[in-house]
């Protein structure tokens, strides 16, 4: 399915959409810094990546600003359960057993058959995994009592009761006949999933944090969480899986209520807890090579990117364009461009017979030209250029961040041209025969092979290769049951559907997408029953939709990305198998399409009331909201969760493409170029590194002309990017990349990854010549054997006709 020409974002409703504030079409979009200033003398901006944000922000995005009224009816529902059967004294004056008691009591009442009373009780175990913040007077006491309920909620068995309940919900063909029928959707069609929701949400997110103040039974009971919300015990799947399934239900339109930025959370939440974050996948990844008997990583990534410095971005284009109308206004000639590499203030001259302008930057519209102009000849009409000290005009790297790679590929393709150019014949794949070569040539070949990468994925392509070509004497495989070859095997039937809806999913949630009436409605947990009356309400949920908008994207760009890492660490023709499908609903415009905004103002966007984050909102008196404080928004220098997503879906493109030609060409033929030059106004080092790792690989393609205008950003990628040996990146001499060949390469990857399929996990299509035979005589001659019965009436005449008649040489047999 082709997701990345579909539109998305708001209500399916026009009457609702009519009623929708200007924010939510992008006119309330709060910018703080004028398109007019200098964006390359914007601070480096203090963010530091990392699994998710701070606990408090994670807890906040749970709910959505039009859920306020419902904190004091979980807390009235709470106090008419407790006050039934506890005599006056407060949640926090008991003591753990009666703390258990209660909470055995509110599970056990879970179990009724009526929906309201069942509703209300969800309700009260909700207020308990809040905090009972009816009882506390910060937020530090709130988060509390939120870890204490929680670890006791779990330990009365609620989760496997909540799991049972959502399944229920989610199987009730009544609330999604009667969703698929209205005209508009608001918060009140999806109230008992969201209550389930919430609390399932609460308890992974909370018991995922790791305190080291924990007692050892919750740390106990931590790790048997982990193992279980892995495991298929729920349903007979993961509970992953179950939320995919969740997903894709809603992209097809069959449950539009399902309040899909929780589901997403939840989801998110589940796979990061299971499966481990980063720093888990690092030690994943330096264990396995070790198993495997490679040689250790060359260096740590993670610290590497959090020790880089941001470059200084582009001049941004308004001053630039300025400029240009000054010169174009006093009629100035002679304008030829010059590098923002040329530090020193020379004339290049290989520039001087090349006036024209850059033909790909205008073909692209591309808004962040690096190239300055200047005249000739200096004279008094030019403003003076911005003197700048030594240090910052010329700063020389003391050494490269990234030690340099080699492929096996690499030594070989090197010796094969050495030896053709200097002996004139080939020996295949031999790396280590260098007769008739000169003295030179080995010292290269010495350092090539010092720095030779082997990775993981190559090991493991080999191994399957062995597989296919000896099934019967290769012997058997020994697959590990670790949660994320459960999770694979749980969501391999159906994972190309999963792909489509988070990228359905993910395009109506863009900034950039255009309300279509066909296109999914994404806002069904965060509309009211009642839309805004006053500019104020109006405002308020403006920027409720827009932080609901970026929350999702949040949540799908972490998906994607763990599943991503997970997959290719366990193995590469699972990680092959998700890539493949991602490409083919058009991942890669989509990433692409998300980029073409303005993206500081994403990045700096204040979709945010910090007075009605939970859990500030509830121990506080609210101020009364004005549309100048709503206006103000917080001080912070940036939105941590928007660049987390751009981030994460610059690392999704760049594990997309890598080392696959025709998907780089794909960059190329949808003008990417100028699409990521302007995301490196963002002074962050970590995306800036991955967006000139986006332009590296394209760059051989782009012209010469390209890359005389883009010096700047050239040296940026000598920097900042891993250098492999023999790799002419800069220049247009690339042996690989042929054009009909692309064809083929991704159909022989299609091809490699449906045999790994077939052959580990398709046991039932196993091929019948490679069965185990049975060779006992015993066995086969007491297997019962049905005949059929013109068979049995005739069995004289077939005896006479087969045994009888026919001469045996029992002797001849004999021998």
């Amino acid at each position: 399915m082709d997701v990345g020409g579909n539109g998305g974002g708001l209500p399916v409703n026009n009457k609702q959409r009519a009623m929708l504030p200007n924010k939510s079409r992008g006119e309330f979009t709060r910018n703080p810094r004028k398109d007019s200033e200098g964006l390359s003398e914007s601070p480096d901006l203090e963010f530091e990546y990392a699994d998710t944000d701070k606990w408090a922000a994670e807890l906040s995005e749970l709910y959505s600003y039009t859920e306020g009224p419902e904190f004091a009816l979980n807390r009235k529902c709470f106090e008419v359960e407790f006050r039934a059967h506890v005599s006056d004294k407060k949640w926090t004056e008991l003591d753990a057993a009666q703390h258990r008691a209660h909470a055995m009591r509110l599970l056990d009442s879970l179990e009724v058959i009526a929906r309201e009373k069942r509703l209300k009780v969800a309700r009260a175990i909700l207020y308990m995994a809040q905090g009972t913040f009816g009882e506390c007077s910060s937020e530090a006491e709130v988060q509390h009592w939120m870890r204490y309920n929680i670890f006791l909620l779990l330990d009365v068995g609620t989760f496997s009761a909540l799991v049972e309940l959502l399944n229920m919900e989610i199987d009730n063909s009544a609330a999604c006949s009667s969703a698929v029928r209205k005209p508009a959707i608001s918060l009140a069609d999806s109230t008992d999933l969201r209550v389930l929701l919430n609390i399932m949400y609460l308890m992974v997110e909370t018991i995922q944090q790791d305190d080291p103040a924990d007692k050892p039974e919750w740390k106990i009971i931590r790790e048997t969480f982990r193992a279980e919300l892995g495991s298929p015990l729920f349903n007979n799947e993961p509970i992953s899986v179950m939320l995919f399934g969740m997903v894709t239900k809603f992209c097809s339109g069959h449950a539009p209520h399902f309040p899909m930025k929780k589901v997403l959370l939840l989801l998110w939440k589940s796979i990061l807890f299971t499966l481990g974050g980063f720093e888990q996948l690092q030690s994943i990844k330096v264990c396995k090579r070790e198993e495997l008997g490679l040689p250790p990583l060359p260096e740590d990534s993670i610290r590497v990117i959090r020790s880089m410095r941001a470059a200084s971005p582009p001049a941004s284009a308004s001053d630039l364009i300025e400029q240009q109308q000054k010169r174009a206004r006093r009629e100035h000639k002679a304008l030829i461009k010059q590098d923002n590499l040329d530090a020193f203030n020379e004339k290049d001259p290989y520039k001087a017979d090349d006036s024209r302008e850059d033909e790909d930057d205008n073909d692209d519209n591309d808004n962040s030209i690096e190239a300055e102009t200047f005249p000739l000849e200096r004279d008094e009409v030019m403003p003076p250029p911005i003197p700048h000290p030594p240090s910052e005009r010329v700063s020389f790297p003391k050494g490269l961040p990234w030690a340099p790679k080699v492929r096996e590929k690499d030594i070989e393709n090197f010796l094969e041209s050495s030896r053709s150019k200097f002996i004139g014949y080939t020996l295949g794949n031999d790396t280590d025969t260098v007769v008739g070569l000169p003295r030179p040539i080995h010292e290269s070949i010495k350092t090539l092979k010092q720095h030779k990468y082997v990775s993981i994925a190559e090991i493991q392509i080999a191994k399957e290769e062995e597989f296919q070509k000896t099934p019967l004497s290769g012997g058997e495989e020994e697959v590990e049951m670790s949660s994320i070859e459960l999770l694979y095997q749980g969501i391999l039937p159906s994972l190309p559907q999963y792909m489509i809806a988070l990228l359905k999913i993910l395009l109506a949630a863009a900034p950039t997408s255009k309300a279509k009436t066909d296109s999914i409605n994404i806002l069904a947990d965060v509309l009211p029953e009642e839309m805004p009356t006053t500019v104020l309400q109006s405002m308020k949920l403006g920027v409720d939709v827009n932080r609901h908008k970026e929350i999702i994207v949040k949540a799908i760009s972490a998906i994607l990305l763990l599943l991503l890492k997970h997959f290719k660490i366990n193995h590469i023709y699972q990680f092959e198998y998700m890539a493949q499908h991602l490409v083919f609903a058009n991942c890669i415009p989509l990433i692409l399409k998300f980029f073409n905004q303005n993206i500081m103002s994403y990045i700096t966007a204040k979709n945010s009331i910090s007075v009605l984050d939970f859990p500030y909102c509830v121990v506080h008196e609210l101020p009364e909201l004005t549309a100048e404080s709503l206006e103000a928004g917080d001080n912070n220098q940036f939105c941590w969760r928007n660049l987390f997503s751009c981030i994460n879906l610059l690392r999704i493109l760049n594990k997309l493409t890598k080392w696959k030609h025709s998907r780089t060409m794909m960059l190329v033929v949808f003008k990417s170029a100028p699409i990521l030059k302007r995301a490196l106004k963002v002074k962050q080092a970590m995306m800036q590194l991955y967006v000139l790792k986006l332009l590296k690989v394209q760059t051989k393609y782009l012209g010469r002309q390209w890359r005389k205008s883009n010096m700047k950003t050239m040296s940026a990628i000598y920097q900042k990017v891993r250098h492999r040996l023999n790799d002419d990146w800069a220049y247009g001499n690339d042996l690989d990349a042929r054009p009909w060949d692309f064809q083929a390469e991704e159909c022989a990857l299609r091809a490699n990854i449906e045999r790994f399929n077939s052959r580990r996990y398709d046991k039932s299509h196993s091929n019948p010549d490679f069965l185990p035979v049975d060779n006992c005589l015993q066995s086969v001659l007491g297997q019962r054997v049905d005949l059929p019965e013109d068979f049995q009436m005739n069995y004289d005449l077939w005896l006479e006709r087969e045994v009888f008649s026919k001469p045996i040489s029992w002797e001849e047999l004999l021998q």
